[in-house]
């Protein structure tokens, strides 16, 4: 009889193992509740959830045991996961933005001032030391400082060839200024354009301007350039969509414990980086190139300090100009007499009035502005803030995991691994898209990089050499125009090529185009183009002539 007992018993014991195996419902009665609750609670409907398991064939993602969820629910979570994560995305890359985004708008609002300040300050110095020598010419200078601020803003300028058509301009209308009584046409100023070179009438003020401001405008538009691109490069990754292979392991990771009955199951730590990993394997591709351009930006500030330094020279392009006039007056009668000797004896103009009757001769001398302490306050938060970020992009599947998912807090027994409660044993996978070929989380092809990662991380590239152009003080866009141009010069002669064409009378806005623009600061373009009050209309007439493109040639000014 116990014998009859004992193998009912076992008999029993084997028909509710087959049932199990069948997935026959009688075998399990869970409920669902703890899953209504929860999928509930996400907006979705409760009709959707069963009250009691049911058995999990029709499951495409998550294991088919015994389950709470149906297709319908299963799909509705896969769509949840996968926007949930592509949120939290968004927002890390939204953080870094914003800080780049400050870091930006800070050092472009203090460059500008800078050169606001500069040309504020020859406003109100000039007219009363230089009289109608500096009011009649005053478009010049205007335009000069015009054309500086679009060179910072991305303007498709050679600095240099500016500064020396402004140089070939100024001498012709303050020449004309200092002799009424004499009759000067083109091809006379022609010639006059052509000993300039050899005649300094300027003294060394156009030398110095040239050596220093390149170098000084080069860093400053590089460094905030670079801000621009790391923030449009954030902006651009950060919208990259996720894959369905992606879609699927990070279904598995947040809410197939909900559907297999264990809500409170936490993903295992070493599971959760895997999966991100795979998903995230094209972002930490850039880690490379993004290193390198914020190394390149921290190097950079180097070159913001000392005589040639962004804070030195930009707030003071005033100073040489002054130091240039100031020349010019000086040398007046030795200049006068050396054109006369090299172009001939211009014809009297029977209209003009005498030399000395609209000659306002004075001498200006200013001083140099004292660095205020803005701008190594600037530099030494931005070098903590882009330290700070270096590793950003192979750094978020662990932030993600950490800040984003409720991990566990160790690999234990007690952690979702995918399939179950228990250990996760897989190794963590590297970064990087090669690393992934073996991710036993998710399928990655490492053989299709996705393309719009890749054009960023050739715009990180990119703007890495202008940056290491800048430090050099070339910029890369014009390396071979300026190769040759880093000496004195002050015996050069013009090539002919160059010195036989006029120079343009154009408004110089009407020959740029933003090639470089700076992201995010473009569409602001012509708000801040003067110190001088200018009416609303100015930004708008900035903005229709920026597209025309001046393709003349230009003298130098050595």
């Amino acid at each position: 009889m116990e014998l009859r007992a004992r193998g009912w018993w076992l008999l029993c014991a084997a028909a509710a193992l087959a049932a199990c195996a069948r997935g026959d419902p009688a075998s399990k009665s869970r409920s669902c509740s703890e899953v209504r609750q929860i999928y509930g609670a996400k907006g979705f409907s409760l009709s959707d959830v069963p009250q009691a398991e049911i058995s999990g064939e029709h499951l495409r993602i998550c294991p088919q045991g015994y389950t709470c969820c149906t297709s319908e629910m299963e799909e509705k979570l896969a769509n949840r996961s996968r926007a949930e994560l592509e949120t939290a995305l968004l927002d890390s890359g939204r953080a870094l933005q914003t800080t780049l985004a400050t870091q930006l708008q800070s050092f472009d609002d203090h460059f500008q001032h800078l050169l606001n300040e500069s040309e504020r300050a020859l406003q109100d110095a000039f007219p009363s030391a230089f009289g109608e020598l500096y009011t009649q010419s005053a478009k010049a200078f205007r335009d000069l400082y015009a054309e500086l601020r679009l060179y910072y803003r991305g303007a498709n300028l050679h600095l240099e060839e500016t500064l020396a058509e402004f140089w070939a301009r100024l001498l012709e209308r303050l020449f004309r200024q200092l002799h009424p009584q004499l009759l000067l046409p083109d091809d006379y100023l022609d010639c006059l354009g052509k000993q300039a070179d050899a005649l300094r009438p300027f003294g060394e003020a156009p030398r110095e301007l040239r050596m220093r401001a390149t170098r000084a405008f080069v860093a400053a538009r590089a460094f905030v350039q670079g801000l621009g691109v790391a923030g449009d490069v954030v902006r651009k990754v950060a919208q990259v969509p996720l894959g369905p292979e992606c879609t699927r392991a990070v279904m598995k990771l947040a809410y197939c414990a909900h559907c297999l009955g264990v809500p409170g199951a936490r993903p295992c730590p070493d599971y959760c980086r895997n999966v991100l990993k795979g998903c995230l394997a094209n972002q930490a591709d850039l880690d490379a190139e993004w290193r390198n351009l914020l190394d390149s930006m921290v190097l950079i500030t180097d070159k913001f300090w000392g005589p040639s330094g962004a804070e030195s020279v930009i707030g003071n392009v005033h100073l040489w100009l002054a130091e240039a006039i100031n020349a010019l007056q000086d040398n007046k009668d030795v200049l006068t007499a050396k054109v006369i000797q090299g172009c001939g004896n211009p014809k009297v103009n029977p209209q003009g009035s005498g030399p000395e009757e609209k000659r306002h001769q004075g001498k200006l001398v200013l001083q140099e502005k004292s660095p205020t302490g803005t701008l190594e306050k600037l530099v030494s938060e931005a070098k903590v803030q882009l330290r700070d970020a270096q590793d950003f992009w192979i750094s978020l599947p662990s932030m993600l995991c950490s800040e984003k998912v409720a991990m566990s807090s160790a690999s234990d027994d007690r952690c979702w691994n995918g399939m179950a409660k228990g250990r996760y044993l897989p190794e963590v996978m590297g970064d990087g898209l090669a690393n992934q070929i073996n991710n036993p989380e998710v399928e990655v092809d490492i053989t299709k990089p996705d393309m719009t990662v890749r054009q960023q991380i050739m715009q990180l590239k990119v703007m890495t050499n202008r940056l290491r152009g800048a430090y050099s003080g070339n910029d890369v866009d014009f390396q071979d125009a300026s190769d040759d141009s880093s000496g004195s010069g002050s015996g050069d002669s013009c090539p002919d090529d160059l010195c036989d064409r006029r120079v343009s009378k154009k408004n110089p806005s009407s020959r740029t185009t933003l090639s470089h623009a700076l992201p995010g600061l473009s569409e602001r373009e012509g708000q801040k183009t003067s110190a001088a009050s200018c009416p609303q209309p100015c930004a708008s007439l900035l903005l229709l002539l920026l597209p025309l493109v001046f393709s003349a040639p230009r003298p130098t000014w050595r």
